[in-house]
């Protein structure tokens, strides 16, 4: 679940049950949500400051001092900052993972008064160590484990899902899709990919769909929802191409009725299975790669949204309470609820967004080693603004 898909949801709460949203309810939301320990979606606005390679003081895993290394050299420095930058225009890397791609999402209105959610995506270009706007891609996925990402053309929904080489910016193969696909997700393990199938473009929200809100002064306005079009997913094995669909559509509450738009399915922690996001308790679905409901794994129990799963060498597991000692089943300390774990750097290592302790809610990447309370910034602060549309979300691949 992204933002635009809990903010819809809340404001969809709101809505049934009687009082108005009023203005600034988003920030609030999302103010909840970090108290939540989920991941988190940084501001609205980029930062314009000038672009200097740094120079950062990294701790080692054996406590043995500092290791300070330049952080200018593409692809050689152990851990790149831009702590001057948000979103950065220059490479940000830490251990073996690079921030791949991030992605800034608008509303972009329609002649007939309908808007579709349009994410425009940035794509580190490895020969340059900078981030240029790639606008081939209606949706990219990437996996820690990959150097390659999971790609849509700009129509939704897509009738091929593209193997996008994150090295040359090229693809490798196209897979075709016949059902349509809007969404697509890399397995944890970089081995397989799920395509979810629609019947239009779930980004669209439609006029004739739409809520009223009002403001505290009484002021109307509206809000668009999408409706329901999931036809089913297809899983598509990377090394051979093979693909299976299979049929799913839109879930249904207790009352059978379905909540429009998108609805991705996407892979568990261990890559084994399904989950989709639901609007009541537990908020997430398990299913096997056939479509078969099945319990939530124990691990998985207070999953809501995506965190950064099993380090590398599978011995630790990011859950919503913290970070979890699988040899030992207890939680590893010093891990602060201002951080949201993305991905793992290494084994000890975890790049994350960090939230500021002043109450302004701005966010930054940032890298923590397991057991320290210190942080490394990766990025600057955003700003303090905190929106559904302009905001932007990091997408993390193998370096």
């Amino acid at each position: 679940m992204n933002v635009e898909e809990l903010l819809r949801d809340t404001f969809r709460e709101q809505a049934e049950a009687g009082p108005r949203t009023p203005p600034g309810f988003a920030d609030r939301v999302l103010a909840v949500r970090r108290r939540r320990r989920t991941r988190t979606i940084a501001g609205a606005a980029l930062a314009t400051v000038a672009a200097i390679a740094v120079t950062v003081a990294v701790p080692r895993l054996d406590g043995g001092g500092q290791d300070v290394r330049p952080a200018g050299r593409v692809d050689r420095s152990d851990v790149v900052a831009r702590p001057d930058q948000y979103p950065p225009r220059d490479m940000v890397a830490a251990g073996g993972t690079a921030l791949a791609a991030f992605s800034v999402q608008s509303l972009v209105k329609q002649p007939d008064k309908d808007e579709v959610l349009t994410r425009t995506y940035q794509r580190l270009d490895r020969r340059t160590g900078r981030y240029v706007k790639d606008t081939r891609w209606s949706v990219i996925d990437t996996a820690p484990s990959s150097r390659t990402a999971a790609v849509l053309e700009r129509t939704l929904p897509a009738r091929r899902v593209g193997l996008l080489d994150l090295t040359t910016g090229e693809i490798r193969r196209w897979i075709p899709v016949p059902q349509g696909a809007a969404g697509v997700a890399l397995s944890p393990d970089g081995r397989r990919i799920v395509a979810t199938t629609y019947s239009s473009d779930p980004d669209r929200r439609y006029w004739s769909h739409r809520i009223e809100t009002s403001g505290p002064d009484g002021e109307k306005g509206w809000m668009l929802e999408g409706v329901a079009c999931r036809t089913g997913f297809s899983i598509i094995d990377v090394a051979s191409g093979h693909t299976e669909w299979h049929r799913a559509p839109d879930w249904k509450d207790e009352w059978g009725r379905s909540q429009g738009g998108r609805w991705d399915f996407r892979f568990s922690a261990d890559s084994t299975l399904l989950y989709e996001h639901i609007v009541t308790q537990p908020h997430r679905q398990y299913h096997d790669l056939s479509g078969r409901s099945v319990a939530t794994p124990v691990n998985e129990v207070k999953f809501e949204l995506e965190l950064a799963g099993y380090s590398p060498d599978k011995r630790y597991l990011v859950h919503p309470s913290g970070v979890r000692d699988m040899t030992t089943g207890k939680d590893v300390p010093k891990v602060s609820d201002y951080m949201a774990p993305l991905a793992w750097a290494d084994d000890k290592r975890l790049i994350v967004f960090e939230n500021s302790r002043n109450g302004d809610h701005p966010h930054r990447l940032a890298l923590i080693t397991l057991g320290s309370s210190k942080a490394v910034p990766l990025t600057a602060y955003g700003p303090q603004m905190m929106t559904e549309m302009g905001s932007w979300e990091p997408l993390f691949s193998a370096r």
